[in-house]
Parts: C-alpha cells; sequence; structure tokens
C-alpha cells in the first residue's frame, strides 16, 4: 500500500519521503517541515494515532489525514478529536486519495502566516526578506531557515543538534559547528538592523531569540 500510495503521489508531481513505522514517522515529521502528512494508524513501533497526538501535542500544525482499514466510527472521532485534518478508510480509490490530498494542502495556508515578527524585526516568508527599522536583507536559504525556526519558537532555547537537523536535514552529514556559523551571520544582521532582539545562548541548552528591554 506504501509503495502504491508512492507512486501515485510521485507521478501527481508531489515530493514524497516514505517511512515504515511510527518511531520513524515521528522523527521526520518533527526533522522537516512538510506540506502535508499522511499517517496509518496500524504502524508499528507507534500507531499513527499516537504519531498524531504527540505532534499536535508539541505545536504542530501540518495538516494530517490518517488512512486505516479500521472504519469505525469511534476511530474516526478519535483520529479527527486529536487534530486529524481528514480520515480515509481502506480501501481507497486513487482518485479519492488525490481529492482528499489536494483538499489538505489547501488548508495549510490557514496555518502559515506570510509574515513573522519577533520585537522590531519581521521575516517575509515569500521574499526571505529579513526587515526592520526601513532596512532589510534578503536571506540566503539556510539562514532564512535557521531564523525562522527561531522566530517560531522565540522564548524555547533550541539546542545545536535539534538546529542542525531542522535546517540540514535527518541525515546530514554537515558537522555541528556549522550551526554556530550560521547563528554569527544571523547575528550581525541583526545587528546591522539595529534590531531590538539578540540570539542568546545557554550552555546545556541551546539558543533561542531574545528581546531585548
Amino acid at each position: 500500500m506504501s509503495e502504491a500510495v508512492v507512486d501515485i503521489l510521485t507521478y501527481h508531481k508531489y515530493i514524497v519521503d516514505a517511512v515504515y513505522d511510527g518511531e520513524e514517522a515521528l522523527r521526520y515529521a518533527e526533522s522537516e517541515e512538510y506540506d502535508g502528512i499522511i499517517l496509518d494508524i496500524m504502524m508499528p513501533k507507534l500507531s499513527g494515532l499516537e504519531v498524531l497526538k504527540r505532534l499536535r501535542k508539541a505545536g504542530n500544525t501540518t495538516p494530517i489525514l490518517l488512512l486505516t482499514a479500521k472504519a469505525e466510527i469511534e476511530d474516526r472521532i478519535e483520529g479527527l478529536d486529536l487534530g486529524a485534518d481528514d480520515y480515509l478508510p481502506k480501501p481507497f480509490a486513487m482518485g479519492e486519495l488525490l481529492a482528499r490530498v489536494r483538499a489538505m494542502l489547501r488548508r495549510k495556508e490557514n496555518f502559515t502566516p506570510d509574515i513573522l515578527t519577533c520585537g522590531n524585526i519581521s521575516l517575509n516568508m515569500q521574499s526571505y526578506e529579513l526587515s526592520g527599522n526601513g532596512q532589510s536583507f534578503v536571506l540566503p536559504k539556510l539562514e532564512y531557515q535557521l531564523m525562522e525556526i527561531l522566530m517560531r519558537n522565540k522564548g524555547i532555547y533550541l539546542s545545536s543538534e535539534t538546529l542542525l537537523t531542522k535546517v540540514w536535514g535527518y541525515d546530514t552529514d554537515t558537522e555541528l559547528g556549522t550551526v554556530w556559523v550560521y547563528i554569527s551571520y544571523l547575528r550581525k544582521r541583526l545587528l546591522a538592523l539595529d534590531a531590538n532582539i539578540t540570539i542568546t545562548v545557554k550552555r546545556n541548552a541551546g539558543y533561542t531569540l531574545e528581546v531585548l528591554k
């Protein structure tokens, strides 16, 4: 079933990552930024419902479509109550799956603001512009991704390992020290914009955005 779903989505020009148990699904969902997630409820290690529950508890708002062989109303209710966007029992027609995926991805726009703000600084998610005090920089991709993660998690300390995984990918060979290099790039950008926010570091905790008093 997984191969069939991947094949049909790939044929229709979607980029797809396939994983085969709940623990791996959770790791991928936490470390990458996806437009949508399809979860089978009956997965080994962690069920689709448990993965869904953990993602929503962590604040992940990526649209999620549940697939399951169970058609009982209780499972549908539980999945929707946990925050699923849609529910499709197996077996299903591939045409219906594609229609559900299109609808799910349209709803993603409800979750993603075009502009992120922190202090007197804003980040345009369409143009990659970091702006403040009448000035702006168009950030390179990696700087933008790092800044977006920090702004979405302002006040929360994120470890170098977490930032490396989220920006460079779960299977990256990039060295951990690269995170510090890109943090220093962003600090220089903020200084040039005369920002009233700074990237602070706490030993054994990581990095966070802090508004200066």
